[in-house]
């Protein structure tokens, strides 16, 4: 799979193409459906597809400080379009600038002079142009212009619509199983692992301590069951070889010792050997196991640890 990002990187010789277009936060099993209609409309004109999405956030740069949490970063939301089969995914930087183009401008600009379009797939809820003033039926009236046809196609799955804010919401209520089958995998927040207080590791619990990027979509504070893997970044390769671990994951400030500041740590079961200081890894949120607690000893802490341990080994086993 090739990836542009930005529309220098499209190749000069790029011929026509199928694409399809979105923000694709999450890659849930709506924007699935909707990547396979646009790689089955190629595979029908004897093309290649191309994913048109865009970074940072629409959102972020046209109303500042509403950015709504990221279920993906740029790189996994990439690597999850290629998984689909797409031959190209075109990152474009959304800037002001860019969110002032006039539909026609969009479509002329992006889809007929780089990509040379044939077809374009987009949600029925499509928005796009200056102030979303274009829709589907806008689409469909330049491609008639520009030759291409356009086709809106529903973000449903099983017969559920889904959507990246209804995600966002059950994610926030701590419903990750309703994520989980929503995204067709768990959600998971990517980080790098930093120091902290060293707690777990005094307690037999050694957790990795992971620094997550702004705007990431985090459950809320409690006790998680799910995974914890070493993941590639840039040139750097993925700790222990890319090696997934069952893990019991905390998110929240740690009110047996008064904590103030919010961590997602999550603790490898059964290893106390691994060094992941510096490393990329990804957090894998598979079940809620319970509300955060302030404890009244050490002591019946560690015995509730153990129980979340017990509990997320039978959980991920």
């Amino acid at each position: 799979m090739r990836s542009w990002h930005g529309l220098d990187d499209v190749p000069g010789d790029w011929g026509r193409s199928v694409i399809t277009i979105g923000v694709f936060d999450g890659v849930h099993t709506g924007h699935q459906q909707m990547v396979a209609r646009a790689v089955a409309m190629a595979g029908r004109l004897g093309l290649p597809s191309v994913v048109v999405t865009f970074d940072p956030h629409p959102e972020e740069v046209v109303r500042p400080g509403t950015h709504p949490p990221r279920l993906t970063t740029a790189r996994h939301r990439t690597e999850l379009l290629g998984a689909l089969g797409v031959d190209a995914v075109c990152v474009l930087p959304f800037t002001l600038e860019f969110s002032r183009m006039s539909p026609d401008e969009f479509v002329q600009t992006v889809l007929v002079d780089r990509l040379h379009a044939a077809g374009v797939v987009v949600g029925e809820n499509f928005r796009f142009g200056h102030k979303a003033a274009g829709d589907v039926e806008t689409l469909r009236t330049l491609g008639e212009k520009y030759d291409f046809e356009a086709e809106g196609v529903p973000l449903v799955a099983d017969g559920e619509t889904i959507s990246s804010t209804m995600i966002r919401e059950r994610l926030a209520a701590g419903d990750v199983e309703t994520v989980t089958a929503a995204l067709g995998r768990p959600h998971r927040v990517e980080g790098v692992v930093v120091r902290g207080y060293q707690r777990g590791r005094q307690l037999g619990f050694p957790t990795a301590n992971v620094e997550s990027p702004e705007f990431t979509a985090i459950p809320p504070d409690g006790v998680y069951a799910g995974w914890l893997q070493g993941i590639a970044v840039g040139n750097l390769p993925a700790a222990y070889g890319g090696e997934r671990w069952p893990a019991a994951i905390s998110v929240g400030t740690n009110p047996t010792f008064e904590g103030v500041a919010r961590t997602v740590e999550a603790y490898a079961l059964d290893r106390d050997d691994l060094e992941l200081y510096g490393a990329h890894v990804a957090v894998e949120f598979g079940r809620r196991l319970r509300d955060n607690q302030r404890f009244d000893s050490i002591e019946a802490l560690i015995e509730q640890m153990h129980a979340d341990v017990d509990e997320a080994r039978r959980f991920t086993s």
